[in-house]
């Protein structure tokens, strides 16, 4: 391939490699760099290249080098999402160690103490409603879930289940 005929490649070619790779990676500027470098890999091997089959060597190089720029980026991006995941999965471990002690913890109480807490702080009822639901008054309410309460402080504060 002479000079001339590698200028009338460039002019021919370019927009239709360029297309293509974009379409495929979808990035204009990872695109434009997978396409000169293909062309320059042609320059520098245009003595081997025939005319004639210019344009499959160009977009054979173009394929393998967009086909290495995806594997060099899936590297890049699957290691960052372990390393994203590791600290999601560290937090959620953590999540799940303390949602096993609140339920030690709701364990060690009475079923009345149990169900007062699960009303009062799950459910967001009031005094009043969880006095009506469990057929106790406001003021026995209060005092059975303090009680209940300080249980379970005193169980999640030991110096055994402190996470």
């Amino acid at each position: 391939m002479t000079d001339k005929q590698y200028n009338e490649c460039v002019d021919l070619y370019a927009d239709n490699v360029y297309r293509f790779i974009v379409k495929n990676i979808r990035n204009e500027e990872d695109a434009r760099d997978i396409v000169q470098t293909a062309f320059e890999k042609m320059w520098r091997n245009r003595d081997s290249v025939e005319n004639e089959k210019s344009k499959s060597f160009l977009f054979t190089v173009a394929y393998n080098q967009m086909i290495d720029h995806i594997r060099k980026n899936k590297r890049i991006v699957l290691k960052e999402d372990f390393t994203e995941q590791a600290g999601v999965y560290q937090m959620q471990t953590t999540q799940s160690n303390a949602k096993k002690m609140l339920h030690e913890a709701l364990g060690k109480l009475n079923e009345t103490q149990r169900s007062l807490v699960m009303l009062k702080d799950y459910e967001g009822y009031s005094y009043e409603q969880i006095g009506k639901i469990t057929g106790l008054n406001e003021s026995q309410v209060k005092v059975y879930l303090h009680r209940a309460r300080l249980i379970l402080r005193n169980y999640l504060v030991s110096p055994e289940n402190v996470l």
